[in-house]
């Protein structure tokens, strides 16, 4: 599901269904890339609603029309518009179409007018009888033009000659979209009458009224093929209907306003609508949403959770940062602006801001809300590592390659104090929850606890034998936790800087590693593609999780009202979430979603029919158009729909030199 900032009044795919162009209430019209559904680019300069939009059979150009008058021309590959033809009449023009050969542009409103795309000319106008055009379309060969109005009526054109040559009487309202089927020979019209005609062609009697939507029909397509009809209503739905029976095939739910818009992809095995509700969906011609949930094209370096529980963010070498929905896995919003690797990302602790670190020198503050990006922040002679949100948000402090430690004011964007003391690259900082304190880590295998007021080192912890990627602190501050290149997860008492624990047990690189929300687990995760669960009062792995296909990279705790969760993100580009329950000393982890470079569908099940649905499954189908619940007989069943791994581990209390993997 794609979310936009307006209405979604118009949309079409390109010849090559690469991409999809969408037409906005407030005049805008977005082009998405359909390989990874991200935003491309916006077209500005209509100033009123766009009302239709029209690719040129080649693909090189679109044509849209808009409530302002006037018809714009657009190059497709640089987005700017070549051509602005207003409409003589001065009324809002409903509907454009290009001819099949492309060498001609129709207009509606008042009459249809012909135009030729390079020299703006009208070639020729179809008058119609005091009636308002609402909808226009070429036949497939080109020598006709088809006109929907206001009086009810389809009205038949020779292009050549501009006659009428036969008059479609049928509908008992307004005529709103029209369109032939791909060979020719039918005709469908849309009515606000609730009903949907097939016409034929050549002899001009209705074959089929197709009825069934509760509300006015505003928008038909044929599929490619020619065998199915494509409708949308004013009560929310699309419905697919058999264009050689006039059966209704599926009915889809899922769009909280009127449906304004259906387009089938250049393939006809999907379908997108658009609607008021200010979403485009995309669905599977069998009548079933298509989810599509799409990660990082690259290795992601780190997740972060907001303070509600109810985002994550997460970076990657791809240059974005990623916004996902906690409980869904839908991703909400792509940050750019980064030239180089994303190297960590975090939030402010009211949750409002996001800092994020690169290879590009630079670290950026973003507002969470509009994506904007606030400040570009530069001081760094070299990459930049990591960053971190002091716990008043109003310090960000980051480390780099050039073996500093920085801290800038939110608000100005300043450099604040500059510490040296580290004698290599400085990866890992974290403050501490007083935020009285900072902890640094590096490749000189050395942790560092700076006084914040008085800017001085004032502890070095050594004992790791590697690079310290990852420091975090304990909630109650009185621990903090390391992972090293060493394979080894050291846990120290933060008074005294002594090493209360070595956990051993991963075989090779540990990467990252985090608290629980009590402070009783410990987190990590290795290059060795697995994560692990250790107690941390006692020391001894709990649990291993090794469902992974790549380094588990970065780790972060996600509580919520409704459990407590596991983010974790891998060197594949994917992004998971993990539930973790702890029964009788057991502790039981199940992959609740993951978004990854791939696509997950689902297809032909309906809420009703699945079983042992979790409340973050639903979420995810009622969020993507499924209605209703689970039937009485379902709701006690134990498997999980979409779950695509889950570790139960018996481990208890065993010390760590006789902990054997269970796996």
């Amino acid at each position: 599901m794609l979310f936009e900032d307006d209405g979604v009044s118009a949309c079409a795919y390109s010849p090559d269904g690469k991409s999809l162009t969408v037409g906005l209430f407030n005049g805008d019209i977005s082009v998405y890339a359909t390989s990874t559904w991200e935003k491309i680019r916006i077209l500005e300069g209509h100033n009123g609603c766009v009302l239709r939009i029209v690719y040129s059979p080649t693909g090189n150009q679109v044509v849209s029309c808009s409530e302002d008058t006037t018809v714009r021309l657009w190059d497709t590959d640089s987005g700017k518009c070549v051509r602005i033809i207003s409409d003589p009449n001065d009324t809002a023009v409903p509907c454009v179409a290009f001819s099949p050969q492309g060498g001609q542009v129709a207009s509606a409103g008042w009459n249809v007018q012909l135009w030729d795309p390079v020299t703006e000319n009208c070639t020729r106008m179809l008058f119609t009888d005091n009636s308002w055009v609402t909808c226009i379309a070429y036949s497939p060969k080109g020598d006709q033009i088809a006109s929907g109005s206001d009086d009810c009526t389809v009205c038949l054109w020779n292009v050549e000659t501009g006659d009428c040559s036969r008059i479609l009487v049928g509908h008992s309202d307004v005529v709103v979209e029209i369109a032939y089927s791909p060979q020719g020979h039918q005709l469908a019209s849309a009515s606000r009458d609730m009903t949907i005609r097939l016409w034929d062609v050549e002899t001009g009697t209705c074959r089929y009224v197709l009825a069934g939507h509760d509300d006015g029909v505003y928008t038909i397509a044929y599929s490619p093929r020619g065998d199915q009809v494509a409708s949308g209503s004013g009560d929310g739905t699309v419905r697919l209907w058999d264009a050689e029976t006039g059966a209704c095939l599926h009915s889809m739910a899922g769009h909280s306003s009127m449906v304004l818009i259906v387009q089938y992809s250049p393939k006809g095995d999907q379908i997108a609508s658009g609607s008021s509700d200010k979403t485009v969906r995309l669905w599977d011609v069998s009548g079933s949403l298509r989810v599509q949930s799409r990660g990082h094209s690259q290795r992601v370096s780190g997740v972060g959770c907001s303070p509600k529980g109810n985002q994550i963010a997460s970076s990657s070498l791809d240059t974005t940062i990623r916004l996902w929905d906690a409980q869904t896995g839908l991703c909400l919003r792509v940050l750019r602006g980064h030239t180089s690797a994303v190297t960590s990302v975090a939030y402010s602790s009211q949750g409002d801001q996001i800092a994020s670190s690169s290879t590009d020198d630079t670290m950026r503050l973003w507002n969470v809300e509009s994506g904007e990006c606030l400040h570009a922040l530069t001081g760094h002679l070299g990459s930049i590592q990591a960053v971190a949100f002091s716990p008043q948000g109003h310090r960000v402090a980051s480390v780099g390659d050039d073996k500093s430690v920085r801290f800038w004011d939110v608000a100005t964007g300043d450099c604040c104090a500059t510490l040296n003391g580290h004698t290599d690259v400085v990866i890992c900082v974290k403050y501490s929850p007083d935020g009285k304190q900072v902890a640094t880590g590096g490749v000189d295998c050395t942790i560092r606890l700076w006084n914040v007021e008085s800017e001085i080192c004032h502890r070095t912890m050594k004992g790791h034998e590697g690079d310290v990627n990852t420091v975090v602190y304990s909630p109650q501050g009185n621990q903090l936790a390391s992972a090293s290149d060493d394979m080894t997860v050291r846990i120290w008492d933060v008074e005294s800087g002594e090493c209360r624990f070595i956990l051993i047990g991963h075989r090779d690189l540990v990467y990252c590693v985090a608290y629980s929300p009590k402070g009783d687990l410990l987190a990590s995760g290795s290059k060795d593609k697995t994560m692990r669960l250790w107690d941390v009062h006692l020391g001894q792995c709990r649990a291993v999780i090794q469902n992974f296909h790549d380094i588990v990279e970065t780790v972060a705790w996600n509580p919520t009202l409704d459990g407590v969760y596991l983010i974790t993100g891998c060197g594949d580009g994917s992004v998971l979430k993990w539930q973790v329950v702890e029964e009788a000393g057991d502790c039981n982890i199940q992959l609740e979603w993951s978004a990854t470079s791939g696509t997950l569908t689902m297809a032909g099940a309906s809420m009703q029919d699945a079983r042992g649905l979790t409340q973050a499954n639903k979420h995810l189908l009622k969020q993507r158009g499924a209605v209703g619940e689970p039937e009485d007989l379902f709701r006690e069943a134990s498997k999980r729909a979409m779950i695509m791994a889950s570790v139960v581990s018996k481990l208890k209390q065993v010390p760590n030199a006789a902990v054997q993997e269970l796996f």
